[in-house]
Parts: structure tokens; sequence; C-alpha cells
């Protein structure tokens, strides 16, 4: 009560007096700091010392730990544990005695997705351990086992991925549909059958990847700033200017800035703000706008796949793999603007007959409303805005020395963009898109879970054995494969189940390390979407804005270009990284 009363006077002092104030509350600090309590209890009285210690670490076929194995060690003929422990996220585990008793002593390992492991314990063991007080097991590898819940979790993330492929349903909603029968099928199936257990709802949490998340959400509203400026408006008519009223010129032009700018932002806002004014400018010079409109939706996927932020699959490659910014910058970049050269020559053979029509001359009054609709809204947004964007991306070029996070870096951003131009913040948070962020959140917890259950490990294994020793065959595989694949399921799902894989053919494949098979994933994840006009994102959102100005992108007229132009950069790609590795 002493003291209280103290801290009651000094604060009513602190009212009255502010320099008075300042010392007494330094003095209360230092008083604080010295007075006895719970937390400042001599440490050493707490902590039980034990003399004899075993130790071990537990890992599948792959070499990968296993975490969460229960490690219990029982005297024979004893039901009761002496002691036991969970191992850790390397894999390793700890069991700590007071004593050991006479008999052999049997280190039972257990795990809901692989078969026990025992492990005797005799009396040389025994006596080693006694006599050193310290005893390390070599790592004991565990085996798989094909229960009732991997067979679950296997249905559940095909039936997810159908869902989104055939767009039965929103693919947050088929992610969160997955994710809830997932749960379900662990806590009510696991408690009638332990067989049906995937994993508990901490440990899904604990697959989530906070990192990607919070990046997305800080870039989002970096874009939804600058967006509101009308730069990319603004572009599309300079566009149009430069080209002289030249479709095969404005086609190049565009797809130049659509590359680029699916590189520094990401493909969906790209072709968010683009397709409206395409959609003007191609009937303004009297041709079909999907002309404009499809290789623009082509040039996003590729260009993005230059840098970390340019498509959610780099960035989910990024994190997953610790490959930085200037990584994909160094590495794919080359490869990508030969790609889009390509892609671009066959976009202008395939258009060649549209592009070749002479449309009528463009009305001064419909060339006044083009300018006026790209209009730069707030020049002084627009620098400030600028001005910060270079700095983040400065940010994920520096900030790897210093080990900085591109999330932190990219919310840092968001944050000075808040408070330097005061948008209304309620708007900025409603343009967050929360649907995809909740939709990451779902997929990494459904991938967690055939990854739990050991789906990953076995199809990482059988790509391994086909492999082998050969690397190129390797980058193939994964380029061409994901590639192929891609063009049905959307990159995002397919990418993020493709990582264990990658990383266990890193490990194996002589000459993997380099991590060129991520830049391969991160090539045919994205170049794939190409192929329909349900594989990838920026796709399904150009079809819907181009769908309400009754221009409607049919399946089959995107398919036409959009497979052959799937593969020539596929193939592009795979040079590229043939050459660069």
């Amino acid at each position: 009560m002493g003291v209280n009363k103290f801290v009651a006077q000094s604060i009513t002092i602190l009212l009255q007096d502010r320099n008075r104030a300042y010392l007494l509350l330094l003095f209360i600090c230092l008083l604080l700091l010295c007075l006895p309590g719970e937390a400042s209890a001599a440490p050493n009285t707490q902590v039980k010392q034990y003399d004899l210690v075993i130790f071990g670490r537990v890992v599948d076929h792959q070499g990968e730990p296993v975490e969460l194995a229960v490690i219990k060690a029982i005297p024979i003929g004893d039901d009761e544990p002496l002691v036991e422990a969970e191992s850790q996220d390397d894999g390793s585990w700890v069991l700590a005695f007071d004593e050991i008793p006479q008999q052999v002593i049997e280190i039972y390992v257990e795990h809901p997705h692989f078969y026990p492991q025992v492990i005797k314990l005799g009396f040389s063991e025994r006596q080693e351990l006694v006599e050193s007080g310290v005893y390390r097991l070599d790592d004991e590898i565990l085996e798989r086992r094909i229960s009732a819940g991997f067979w679950t979790a296997t249905i559940i993330f095909l039936m997810v991925l159908l869902l989104i492929a055939f767009e039965k349903l929103h693919s947050t909603t088929a992610a969160l549909a997955g994710l809830s029968l997932i749960f379900i099928i662990s806590y009510v199936g696991g408690a009638i059958n332990p067989g049906f257990h995937i994993f508990t709802f901490e440990r899904g949490l604990s697959y989530i990847n906070w990192e990607v998340i919070f990046l997305i959400m800080g870039m989002m509203i970096i874009i939804a700033v600058i967006e509101r400026t009308g730069i990319f408006q603004w572009l599309a008519f300079q566009a149009y200017r430069l080209s002289g009223g030249r479709a095969w010129l404005l086609v190049l032009i565009l797809i130049a800035i659509t590359a680029v700018a699916s590189a520094l932002l990401d493909n969906f806002t790209t072709m968010l703000v683009m397709t409206p004014i395409s959609l003007q400018i191609g009937l303004a010079l009297g041709i079909n706008p999907l002309a404009l409109i499809i290789p623009e939706i082509l040039a996003s996927n590729v260009g993005g796949i230059s840098t970390l932020v340019g498509t959610p699959t780099n960035i989910l490659i990024g994190a997953y793999a610790g490959i930085g910014f200037n990584d994909f910058l160094i590495n794919q970049t080359v490869g990508v603007v030969i790609a889009l050269i390509a892609m671009a020559g066959y976009v202008i053979f395939h258009y060649r007959k549209e592009f070749m029509k002479r449309g009528a001359v463009i009305s001064p009054r419909l060339y006044e409303i083009l300018e006026q609709n790209a209009e730069i809204e707030n020049m002084g947004a627009l620098w400030k805005s600028g001005i910060v964007f270079i700095l983040v991306l400065i940010g994920f070029v520096t900030g790897e020395r210093i080990h900085l996070d591109l999330a932190v870096t990219a919310l840092m951003g968001a944050t000075v963009l808040l408070i330097w131009l005061k948008p209304d913040v309620h708007q900025m948070i409603k343009a967050v898109d929360w649907t995809t962020l909740v939709f990451f959140m779902a997929l990494f917890i459904i991938v967690g879970a055939i990854q739990e259950v050991g789906l990953i490990s076995y199809a990482a294994q059988k790509m391994g054995e086909v492999i082998g020793d050969n690397l190129p065959l390797g980058i193939f595989m994964v380029v061409f494969g994901v590639g192929t694949i891609s063009t049905v399921v959307a990159n995002i799902p397919l990418a993020a189940s493709m990582l264990p894989i990658i990383k266990y053919l890193t490990a194996t494949v002589p000459g993997a390390n380099s991590l060129v098979l991520y830049y391969a994933l991160s090539m045919g994840a994205a170049m794939g979407g190409n192929g329909f006009l349900i594989g990838g994102e920026a796709n399904l959102v150009t079809a819907g804005i181009t769908e309400q100005a009754n221009t409607q992108i049919t399946f089959k007229e995107f398919l036409k270009i959009g497979l052959p132009v799937t593969y020539i950069t596929l193939f592009v790609g795979f040079l590229w990284l043939l050459v660069r590795f």
C-alpha cells in the first residue's frame, strides 16, 4: 500500500509541475526495478537441474525433420513413461532424467502420420549415460503411414482444385470449404477413429506464411493510392499518341507498358486499370478491342515473373525459399524479356488481319473524351506516391543486406503514404483485397494438410526417382509440367503445393542448390496461366470487365492465342534457365 500511495502522490505532482515530474518519474522507474517480486526471483531456485540427458532427432525418409512427434521413455515391464517430450521444428528432442532405473529402457517415438518406432536403451547405453551424463541417439528415420487422414486430405485438396478450375465456387469459398472439412474431419472424425486425424487448429495456423500476407496487404494499399492518381490511364493514352494510330505499334507499346507495370505492381491490378481505356482506344481505332486486351493479359502474366512482387506465385516462392528481390531481377529478367519479344512476334502474326484494318479517323470529340479520361487527377499525390514507391523498391533491393523483411518494407511504405497524403483510410482499407488474403490463408492451411499427411513427400519422392541426377531434365519437367497443369489449375494453389516438392528436389538433384528449380517453378506457374482463360486471376478479372462492356472474351478465342503463347514462352524460359544456370 505504501508503494501505491507513493505512486499516486507522484502522479499528482506530475500534473502540477512538469520539471519535478520528470525527476520523479525517473526515480519511480528506478525504484520499481529494484522492488522484489515474482519476476525478480532468483532463477537458479526455479530451474530444476537434471544430471542425465538423452537426446536425438527424428526425420522422414527424405531427411526432413518431423515436428511434434511424441517421445517417451518407458522401462520394460512398466506402462507409465518416466519422461516424455515433443520433437521441435528441426526434429530434435530431449529427455531429461533425475535417475535411470536398473532395467532396460525403451524409447517410444509416436506420430499420427508415421508408424511408431521403438528404440531399446540397453545396459551398455545406460552405462554410458550414467558415466557421461549425456547420451545421443542416431537420427531416427520414421516410416510414413497411409492413414484415413491421408486419403481425406488428398481428396479435399483435389476437390478444392476442381471447384476452382471449373468455377463451380469462388476460389475463396472453395478454399474455405476445404479448410472447414479438414478441421471437421480432424476433430469429429478423429474422435471416432484416430486415423482420420490430420492436424489441430493450432498446427494448421503454423502453416500460414504471414510474411506473404502482410507483404501483399502493404502493396495493395500502396497500389490503391497510386491507382487513384490516374497514371496508368495516362500511360495508355500516351501509347496511343505515340503509335500514331498504327494498331501493330500500339499493341507493342501496350505490351511493354503492361509488362513493366506488372513487374513493379501485380498483374491483377495492372489489368484492372489498363482494360477500360484499352477498350475505348480499340473501339476508336475501329478494331476489335480484344486484339489489344488479350495481348495485355499475356504480357501481364509473363512480365510479372521478373520481380518478387510481380506475381503472387513469386511472392510465395520468394518467402518460402528465401529468394530476394534482387535474385529474381538478376536471374529472370533477361529470360522474361526474350519471352516477351517472342510473344509479341506471335501476337502480331495472330492478329495481323485485325491490325491491317484502317479504322475511321477519331473524331475530335472522341479524342477529347479519351484525353480527359487519361488526365492526372492529382499531380502532387502522384509525385509523393512515386517517391514513396521508389523508396519501397530501394528497400526491397537493399533491405536484404540488413535482413529487413519485404513485408516490413511494404508496410512502412503504405504507412508513410497514409500519413503523408492523408487519404480516406476507410477507402484505402476497403481497397485491400481481403478476399484474396483470406484465400491465401485458407490455401496455406489446405496445402499444409497434404504436407502433414505425406502427400507432398510422396509426390516429391516419385519426381526425384524420375529426374535422378539429371538437372536439365528436372528443369524441363518443372517448367513444362507445372506450366501445363497451370493452364487448367489456378497457379497460386498449384505453386503453393509444389514448393515442398521443389525443396526436396533442390536438396537431392546435383547442381540444383543454385535454386534453379524454384525459378523454373516461377516461370512454369506464371507462363502456364496464359494457356486457358481460367488459368490466371488476371485473365478472369479482365474477362469480367470486358463482359460488362459487351466485348466478351470467349474461352475458345483466348485459347487460340493463349495456348501457343504459353508453350512458346515456356520453351524460351526453359532455354534461358539452361543458359543461366
